[in-house]
């Protein structure tokens, strides 16, 4: 996997500020339409994915090189990413699915061909109880 150092000369950034530019970068380095596969932020270890137990300096990289990322762009000392290029890749369009909340605040997610488009409540025929083998879709 290719690593690129970027230096940002300018104050603090967001992850939405870092995460843009690390996507020029990308762009730069012939990832026509840079994904982010994996990220981690230094200064609070924060990661995506997170896994329970996975070392917060390491887990997000080996991720992302083994799901295809071919290029690490550091942001600074605070952000590292690990992309790929979707370029390629079917888009899936709308998805099927949304998430609802009953009115004890219980989150379902639900599909939509059998709720209608314009239901707010979940239904047992369409909806399953959003929990942490459940993937939110908002």
């Amino acid at each position: 996997m290719k690593n690129v150092q970027v230096n940002y000369p300018g104050g603090a950034l967001d992850f939405r500020s870092a995460s843009i530019l690390a996507k020029d970068i990308a762009k730069k380095n012939e990832v026509r339409e840079p994904t982010i596969i994996s990220w981690h932020r230094q200064s609070n270890q924060s990661m995506s994915p997170y896994f329970e137990g996975g070392n917060p300096d390491s887990w997000w990289e080996k991720f992302g090189e083994g799901n295809g990322g071919t290029l690490e762009v550091c942001v600074g000392d605070e952000y590292q990413f690990v992309m790929t290029d979707s370029q390629g890749y079917e888009t899936l369009g709308e998805m099927p699915l949304r998430n609802l909340s009953d009115d004890s605040g219980n989150q379902y997610l639900c599909y939509t061909p059998l709720l209608g488009k314009t239901s707010r409540k979940p239904t047992p025929e369409a909806c399953t109880y959003l929990d942490e083998w459940t993937a939110d879709q908002f």
